[in-house]
């Protein structure tokens, strides 16, 4: 018998959940344990994306077309129990070198029925710089090692080869190896329990009751497209530079309704790729694309049925699709603006008003000294909108990776967090204001440390929407032992000194609605 679809969507995304758990409780890395820089999903036998862990949008997106890499080069029905495949490369489907993709087949009856998937970020890769996020990479060879896919397990046998490798242009292979292990163990559990579901189902009713769930998605997008006016709107926004230069670079698009229902969103006119690494590999713009379709259909389960009614028309060569072997490790605020530009022109489509935009950036800090290394996501402010005020310094739209708690960046490395606060008053005015976003306070205790610093928004603020203000811009300075103060660009690599105070103040939300002359809190209450 077929099961329900709702039935079945709660037994998969509750596994996808399971996964991510196994990932947050068995990773080494405080970038994946604690920043919860990893995800995990749920695939048909033919790539199509059936349930997705409740964590990193940014991610859960972009291992779609990296599943579908994996596939092209390994058939599905050519998979063993125990089979596990390995990329990262951009040009197959990856997003940039630090997150690894990992593929597990789930079967029932010895037939491949599923797919399990996990991706992480690890802390360390090669590259030009510890941490594999160097701002001034110029192609892809200085990010670090770029994995194309390959077969690292058969029947459950790591190959002794691949792992070498991996681990030998790794800064830190430990960890390498114990979040790769994680990974493992997030997608065997897959196996084991979404095997046993098949099983008991049935492979053939089972495949029937996935398909029943993808047309349950793709009718409720479709309901709500019907909302939307045959129409067609635009809305641009900018990077602050590529990190070598300070040029901005512009990411524009056009989103029009058709007929159908569909929706088409056109990048036609962002800026040609760039010498710096602040280019975005397609997977990066699906990730945006499916933000924009949960936010058409919150209720819809997350699954390829949405995808199906969305044609994301990407130019080839430019920063939202750049070709080989352009530098890709600083593609976050890139995607962040597509995502931000994609709901400002859903915004001038929608009959109903929108949320302000978001901050636009999640500040991606990367530092190591002499036997230590952290990367540490800091967040902004979400935008205000017509149900209440934004939310302060919490990650939003693509993003939901957490900061890391003091404690454990004190546990690392030599440094001392002076003040971990909310930066008050950096969301934009209005009858719901901007979120804020937060500020932090370092100081290396001792020695030297390299830092790899990727903000956004040190030029301008988020916009406000319906007549509410502008959030505050972001900023980050090193104030000297010897009184002198060096304020940082947006993206930035350089030396810290023993000493030195680091602090970083991330901008805020824009405002919504034009505040009221009474005055309103800090919460947009009157």
């Amino acid at each position: 018998m077929t099961p329900d679809p709702e039935v079945l969507r709660l037994r998969l995304e509750g596994l996808a959940d399971r996964m991510q758990d196994s990932l947050l409780a068995a990773a080494l890395s405080p970038v994946a344990s604690e920043g919860m820089d990893c995800a995990a999903a749920l695939f048909l036998p033919d790539g199509r994306v059936l349930a997705q862990a409740h964590s990193l949008p940014l991610l859960l997106g972009g291992m779609i077309p990296a599943v579908a890499g994996i596939l092209a080069r390994f058939p599905a029905e050519a998979m063993q129990d125990g089979d596990g495949f390995l990329t990262n490369d951009p040009w197959s489907g990856g997003t940039h070198l630090p997150d690894l993709i990992l593929v597990r087949p789930v079967l029932a009856t010895r037939r491949v029925v599923a797919l399990a998937a996990t991706i992480l970020h690890h802390q360390d890769v090669g590259g030009l710089a510890p941490g594999s996020v160097p701002t001034d990479a110029r192609d892809i060879f200085q990010e670090g090692l770029r994995l194309p896919p390959v077969q690292w397990r058969c029947a459950g046998a790591e190959d002794a080869g691949i792992a070498a490798v991996l681990e030998a242009n790794s800064r830190a292979p430990a960890m390498l190896r114990a979040d790769l292990g994680a990974q493992w163990a997030a997608v065997s559990l897959a196996a084991r329990e979404l095997g046993a579901l098949a099983t008991t189902l049935g492979p053939e009713d089972f495949a029937a009751g996935a398909e029943a769930l993808l047309a349950r998605s793709r009718a409720m997008l479709a309901e709500a497209l019907r909302a939307l006016p045959e129409a067609q709107a635009s809305a641009e926004e900018a990077l602050e530079g590529d990190g070598l230069t300070p040029d901005s670079v512009p990411i524009r698009v056009m989103l029009r309704r058709e007929p159908g229902p569909r929706l088409v969103a056109d990048f036609a006119g962002s800026a040609p790729q760039t010498a710096g690494p602040v280019n975005a590999a397609a997977s990066g713009l699906l990730a945006a694309g499916f933000a924009l379709l949960r936010r058409i259909a919150p209720e819809a389960p997350v699954n390829h049925g949405l995808l199906d009614l969305l044609d994301l028309r990407l130019p080839e060569g430019s920063v939202v699709n750049p070709r080989f072997p352009a530098a890709v490790n600083a593609r976050t605020a890139t995607v962040k603006l597509a995502t931000n530009a994609l709901f400002a022109a859903l915004a001038k489509l929608s009959p109903q008003p929108q949320a302000a935009p978001n901050a636009g950036v999640a500040v991606v800090l990367s530092i190591a000294g002499e036997g230590w290394m952290l990367t540490e996501i800091l967040a902004g402010g979400a935008g205000g909108g017509p149900d209440g005020p934004g939310l302060h310094a919490i990650s939003a739209d693509v993003s939901n990776a957490r900061n890391l708690p003091v404690e454990t960046l004190e546990a690392i490395a030599p440094i001392r967090v002076e003040e971990a606060a909310r930066r008050r008053g950096s969301g934009g005015a209005g009858a719901m204001p901007g979120g804020d976003g937060l500020r932090r306070v370092y100081r290396l205790l001792c020695g030297t440390a390299e830092v790899s610093y990727r903000g956004e928004r040190h030029l301008a603020g988020a916009p406000g929407a319906s007549g509410g203000g502008a959030a505050a811009p972001a900023a980050a300075r090193i104030e000297h032992a010897d009184g002198r103060t060096t304020h940082l660009p947006s993206k930035a690599r350089f030396t810290w000194n023993a000493g030195e105070r680091f602090i970083i103040e991330t901008a805020g939300g824009g405002g919504w609605g034009q505040a009221s002359d009474k005055g309103e809190t800090e919460d947009g209450s009157a």
